[in-house]
């Protein structure tokens, strides 16, 4: 990755700014009933178009956006107040779609996340080049997982099978759970809420990296990391 220079930066905090205004609550949000024909169309057509929407996923509803639309990607840092040197995670449509975002998947690996996607485990990878700054970080790594709810997975195939998604509340908040407190907590700075109810879940997923041949559990979340652990280590034993 090229060193980035004093000007690069202010760019950045201007285009963050930028955001910043551009987040601001002009209206209530749509909200559209998943259960109804049009809702998750209409929704994947409003994040194919550069829009933001909230989503249920089997964790607490997130809000996102596509990897192809930049700006979308900053305005979500603006809502959530989430500095930028926290890259915003990705989630996929498939296990399949892991290739088109991340490198050297090992074998190991990916017999470890067969286990449990779709389910509540982020893994980190090293991303592909191209991949926009806002998911990478500095350091050209992602975060991804397959949620396992029918709505998001459904959603996802429809928007090209991968976008960025983190949790629907302030930095700081409780993440919301409802559409209600989705929209009690953002309120118009998203234009679309896809309803499908209250989520199964509210603990936040699994965070691991893949370090020195093994995974490192980097946040306890809805999977044990002693069940990580001891899965691993049945794997790699053959």
């Amino acid at each position: 990755m090229e060193d980035r220079g004093p000007a690069d930066l202010s760019s950045d905090q201007d285009q963050h700014h930028r955001s910043q205004r551009e987040a601001r609550p002009q209206a209530e949000p749509v909200v559209l009933d998943a259960r109804a024909g049009y809702g998750i169309e209409w929704a994947a057509e409003h994040l194919i178009g550069g829009g933001i929407i909230a989503l249920p996923t089997d964790t607490v509803y997130g809000i996102g956006a596509s990897l192809a639309h930049d700006d979308a990607l900053r305005r979500i840092f603006a809502i959530k107040e989430r500095p930028l040197s926290k890259p915003l995670p990705i989630l996929l449509a498939s296990a399949a779609a892991l290739g088109s975002v991340a490198l050297d998947l090992d074998e190991r690996v990916a017999r470890l996340l067969a286990r449990y996607w779709p389910g509540p485990l982020t893994v980190l990878l090293r991303g592909r080049e191209g991949m926009p700054a806002e998911v990478t970080g500095p350091d050209g790594i992602i975060g991804a997982r397959v949620p396992n709810h029918p709505v998001a997975l459904e959603l996802l195939e429809r928007a090209g099978g991968a976008m960025a998604v983190t949790s629907a509340n302030r930095s700081g908040e409780e993440p919301a759970r409802t559409a209600e407190e989705v929209v009690e907590s953002l309120g118009g700075a998203i234009g679309v809420v896809l309803d499908a109810g209250r989520t199964p879940g509210g603990v936040p997923s699994t965070v691991i990296a893949i370090e020195h041949g093994g995974p490192t559990i980097l946040r306890d979340g809805a999977i044990p990391g002693e069940h990580l652990l001891a899965t691993w280590l049945e794997i790699a034993a053959g």
